[in-house]
């Protein structure tokens, strides 16, 4: 069979793939410490469950809105005003199927063939093949680990063109952890302004931040940006609620309002029971956030000491999210690598072989020195894996 060009073009998850051939290797017996995937390893908080349970004994099963019921988007509205001073009318949100979902809307009604959408590295691996898909062209700009693996303005200035459209910004970032500051974030601020581009602030993980630390997006910092920044996020990783599929969107009215129109020719409405359990998550009680925060916490310091226990490692401190980056370059030298693979994935084979330990190359987001690790397991298997990735290495010689 012919495929479109467009999607020849795309590979698959690189994440979902190692999780698949983890799994594949569990199934058979072996026992495999997975790094893999993005997804709390918390069951969805009692309260969101009954709430959708309740959808459903209320019959609440038929369509809803496009973009989302009223009760919902209010709920939404509410968090941002509430948790960020941000404020959102309903015609400025869109809910979808996931964050995923509201991403790859923006992307297809913002971007025509050939606008470019500069793209920071280390990068959430879905990112580039979302601007591909629209036509767009992704920009890379590299980032040094020495600055956290943040966009300096400098940097985003030297990246820009006549065709650039859009920024990416993470905070805190997948895969790395990094946050970005507030002065940071208000240096890149003032260069996009300057060119008139777009800012598309991924937020999924604003509520796992480390240290004390408060969330900060561009959209918080002026009028101005708030009017040139389109915000997502959603349920899944606040909240325990990645099965739910449930994301939103904020941002300027004529981009939202598109994306609505996208998604009627699409998917239609999200999940009417899910949009009933996020409600119940955004306007409930918030405790489970904070239990589950308190424990990401206390596996950040402990990865993040293991880590740097292993000879000629480096990492950056995670300051939110649920991962570490580690830089593994030290002992490239020492593997062979088949025709093909990258640096980080040769590394990440031998890993599963002789550790049966699964991460992620670095490779797939950008950055082949270093592996991503998801600490969303528990404590005993975070202080297994890294035993067992110690002792590997060790091997190398």
């Amino acid at each position: 069979m012919q495929l479109a060009r467009r999607i020849r073009q795309i590979p698959p998850s690189a994440t979902l793939a190692l999780n698949a051939k983890a799994n594949q290797l569990k199934a058979q017996g072996v026992d495999i410490v997975n790094f893999g995937v993005g997804e709390p390893d918390f069951e969805t908080p009692d309260n969101i469950r009954e709430a959708a349970i309740r959808a459903i004994r209320e019959g609440f099963t038929r369509y809803t809105p496009v973009g989302g019921t009223p009760e919902l988007k209010a709920a939404i509205a509410n968090r941002f005003q509430a948790d960020y001073g941000l404020t959102y009318k309903p015609s400025e949100i869109l809910v979808s199927c996931g964050g995923k979902h509201s991403l790859y809307n923006l992307f297809q009604v913002l971007f025509d063939p050939g606008d470019e959408v500069i793209i920071p590295a280390p990068y959430w691996v879905s990112y580039v093949p979302m601007a591909m898909l629209a036509e767009a062209k992704p920009v890379i700009v590299p980032t040094r680990e020495a600055n956290g693996f943040n966009l300096t303005a400098a940097e985003l200035k030297a990246s820009l063109t006549p065709r650039t459209k859009a920024l990416v910004l993470n905070s805190p970032s997948n895969p790395t952890g990094g946050v970005y500051t507030a002065a940071e974030l208000a240096a890149l601020g003032e260069v996009a302004l300057a060119a008139g581009i777009y800012v598309i602030s991924d937020d999924i993980y604003d509520k796992i931040m480390f240290d004390g630390a408060k969330f900060v997006n561009l959209a918080m910092l002026s009028p101005e940006l708030k009017a040139r920044t389109f915000v997502f996020n959603g349920v899944s990783k606040a909240y325990a609620m990645t099965g739910w599929r449930i994301g939103y969107l904020a941002g300027p009215e004529a981009g939202i309002k598109a994306a609505d129109t996208l998604q009627s020719q699409s998917t239609s409405n999200p999940n009417s029971i899910a949009q009933k359990a996020a409600v119940e998550a955004l306007s409930g009680p918030q405790d489970s956030v904070a239990t589950m925060l308190a424990e990401f916490a206390w596996r950040r310091d402990d990865i993040y000491r293991r880590v740097l226990d292993i000879p000629g490692v480096t990492t950056i401190r995670p300051g939110g999210a649920f991962y570490i980056f580690p830089n593994f370059s030290a002992y490239y030298d020492k593997l062979t690598v088949a025709p093909g693979q990258s640096r980080s994935g040769a590394l990440a084979a031998y890993l599963l072989e002789e550790a049966q330990v699964a991460a992620v190359p670095g490779g797939e987001f950008g950055e082949d020195n270093c592996l991503r690790f998801s600490y969303a397991t528990s404590r005993e298997r975070i202080a297994t894996g890294l035993t067992r990735i110690k002792a590997a290495l060790e091997k190398l010689g």
